[in-house]
């Protein structure tokens, strides 16, 4: 089920149960969510709503979290001010947070700064106590399981294995699945689990001149294996700055083997962009395969 989500919508929930804001303009942001609708609220709030019923409980999961976690944190994270209900034809809590102000990470090249940064944030994150935190679910997508959990399926055979064989005569698939298995037979992680983000996309960061500021979108956050937050590793740390990032991480081996393969999901090239940006497709695969050869050979 999809729900409809539009400016008429948000006007009659805010006017149903938060009329301290009704009056406030509304407007969607420029990229929405694929598990979220928002919309900005005046200057200083945005309004979150999911569109489908598996995310409905990333709601409380931000609101009964993120107070917690943001006191310990180096980089700014929202504020949660209001929890909706249902109504007005919408079946889903909602939620009010405050607006951050800057650019996603789409795109952006940080400086090692910036990389250094976000290396601090998940450290401090992995550091914070973790007792009674969520452990990982169908709402958060299974993020923070054991990288070889099949309830996870952004990894599992079945997922990644038609992608890696799409590309039989466009690169060397061989090496590539070869980075997958390490992975999956890495060493689980055998500490008490940590707190994870889950989902640490460049559209989930924010930068203001030319540095990075904020983290954003915890709808995923859980306790667990801290694999998955290496996508960022990946998919926002240059290749020149990721062995910095890797020693600042402070993560053994085994999980960094297995959060390259969390780097594959996110930056595999498909088929078709080995015609439309042949020297960017070959280029992330050479990066995957060479920092695995490293490895190997260390």
């Amino acid at each position: 089920m999809t729900v409809d989500i539009d400016v008429p919508l948000v006007r009659r929930l805010l006017a149903a149960q938060c009329p301290q804001w009704s009056d406030l303009a509304v407007a969607p942001v420029a990229k929405p969510g694929w598990d979220n609708m928002t919309f900005r609220v005046g200057d200083r709030l945005s309004i979150r709503l999911p569109r489908y019923p598996r995310w409905e409980e990333q709601v409380t999961r931000e609101q009964r979290w993120l107070p917690v976690l943001a006191p310990h944190l180096p980089l700014a994270v929202p504020t949660p001010v209001f929890q909706g209900e249902p109504g007005e034809g919408y079946p889903f809590p909602w939620s009010i947070i405050e607006w951050l102000d800057g650019e996603d990470a789409v795109g952006f090249t940080p400086t090692e700064d910036s990389v250094l940064a976000l290396a601090g944030f998940f450290r401090a994150l992995r550091a914070i106590d973790a007792t009674g935190g969520p452990p990982p679910q169908w709402s958060n997508g299974f993020r923070g399981v054991a990288v070889a959990d099949e309830r996870d399926s952004a990894i599992v055979a079945e997922r990644l294995r038609p992608k890696l064989e799409a590309l039989t005569g466009l690169t060397d698939v061989d090496g590539l699945t070869a980075v997958r298995e390490a992975g999956l037979a890495a060493p689980a992680w055998s500490h008490p689990p940590v707190w994870v983000h889950g989902d640490p996309a460049p559209g989930n960061l924010l930068v203001r001149d030319g540095r990075l500021v904020a983290v954003i979108d915890f709808g995923t956050v859980a306790v667990g294996d801290p694999a998955c937050d290496l996508i960022a590793a990946w998919a926002s740390v240059p290749a020149r700055h990721r062995a910095a990032y890797r020693e600042a991480l402070g993560v053994d081996d085994a999980t960094w083997a297995r959060g390259r393969v969390w780097g594959m999901t996110a930056t595999l090239p498909t088929p078709e962009d080995f015609t439309t940006d042949p020297a960017g497709a070959h280029r992330r695969v050479a990066e995957l395969l060479d920092d695995a050869q490293a490895d190997a050979t260390a």
